[in-house]
């Protein structure tokens, strides 16, 4: 699910396909924190990723914008980075957890490049929302060492991206 929400946020652009790629994107990384560190970073996780993509369906390019003319190299981005990070995950770190190293990777990864290759403050402001949720999770991938703080920053800085001001003008 994560992958899929990573995915849906590097191939839209409207508002509505941001926000539902935020939603599954920290839906996912809650249930995989909840197997790992337990209900309440499960539910800070993703009460943080639910509360920017609710904010995201206020603000930005009106519909979907899913797969606009010109998003082919998104799509192999999205599809690349997917298997990069399975291999990663299940070839190179193998052992238990391997669904939360994955989910983490692809998330981080996705969400960092679209971060980078958007000029819209929307776009950027949704994916830097799963690159927080998704260093969270990272923190919970060792039980013995993990803590409540990094999810809860995490959750207010996803949920307080949304709130940022955004310019009028748009990047080309």
């Amino acid at each position: 699910m994560v992958w899929i929400g990573a995915a849906l946020l590097v191939l839209a652009d409207g508002k509505r396909g941001l926000a539902l790629g935020t939603a599954l994107a920290a839906a996912g990384l809650a249930v995989l924190t909840w197997v790992d560190a337990g209900p309440v970073t499960a539910l800070l996780i993703g009460t943080g990723g639910l509360l920017a993509a609710a904010r995201r369906l206020m603000t930005g390019v009106s519909g979907w914008g899913v797969m606009p003319p010109g998003s082919t190299p998104r799509i192999i981005l999205s599809v690349a980075g997917g298997l990069v990070a399975l291999w990663i995950a299940l070839g190179v770190m193998g052992g238990p957890g391997a669904a939360l190293r994955f989910s983490v990777l692809t998330a981080v990864g996705l969400a960092v490049a679209r971060v980078l290759s958007s000029g819209v403050a929307e776009v950027q402001l949704s994916a830097a929302s799963v690159v927080a949720l998704g260093i969270a999770a990272a923190a919970t991938i060792d039980p013995s060492t993990s803590s409540l703080w990094p999810s809860l920053v995490a959750a207010v800085i996803a949920a307080g991206m949304g709130w940022l001001p955004v310019s009028a003008r748009r990047a080309a």
